[in-house]
């Protein structure tokens, strides 16, 4: 009967025996405190769900805000630093994570892209604009499978027409980009 030395009294689930362990152990009666305050239903994490726009901090969409006017400004590196500042301020700032996949989408890096889009799903799977970035994004690297799943799914929440879900059917129409590969031309010299 070694399995059930290994199980407490009347339970079915496995001892800890840092939390079984006799009282006069100093470590672990701390141990058995820490355990019970640990109760995973009042365990969050911080990125467990998108605040409201209104409940983002307000330093973080005014830094948003200032990302966007970089970016449309064409100071590319100015922007990313101002995004990235936005999310350290606030993690649950979806839109400076969907904005920081657009400069990396401009810069012509689709795999950071679609990572960065990621986390904004993260927060709100149901964002179409993300769900549209990350297609196009997964049409840049070839995975055409994967973006017509975007597409289905936008197509699910947009019951009627959406600009997104023409977007991004237009952008796997048109395929992956053709890479070539570069050669180099040595100039022949003309025959006598």
């Amino acid at each position: 009967m070694a399995p059930m030395a290994f199980l407490s009294r009347g339970s079915s689930a496995p001892a800890n025996p840092a939390v079984n362990a006799p009282s006069g152990d100093l470590h672990a009666r701390y141990v058995r405190r820490s355990c019970r305050c640990a109760d995973p239903r009042l365990v969050s994490t911080s990125l467990s769900g998108q605040r409201p726009d209104d409940q983002i901090d307000a330093r973080s969409l005014q830094l948003l805000a200032q990302g966007r006017a970089a970016k449309a400004a064409g100071n590319l590196d100015g922007a990313t630093d101002l995004l990235e500042t936005a999310v350290a301020v606030d993690p649950r700032n979806r839109q400076a994570f969907v904005m920081l996949a657009d400069v990396a989408d401009a810069r012509g890096l689709p795999g950071k892209a679609i990572r960065l889009y990621r986390e904004a799903l993260t927060l709100e799977p149901n964002d179409v604009v993300a769900l549209r970035g990350q297609g196009e994004a997964l049409v840049a690297k070839g995975a055409v499978a994967i973006a017509k799943t975007n597409l289905a799914k936008i197509r699910t929440l947009c019951k009627a027409g959406c600009p997104e879900a023409n977007q991004l059917a237009a952008a796997i129409a048109k395929g992956p980009p053709v890479t070539t590969a570069q050669t180099e031309t040595k100039p022949t010299a003309p025959k006598e």
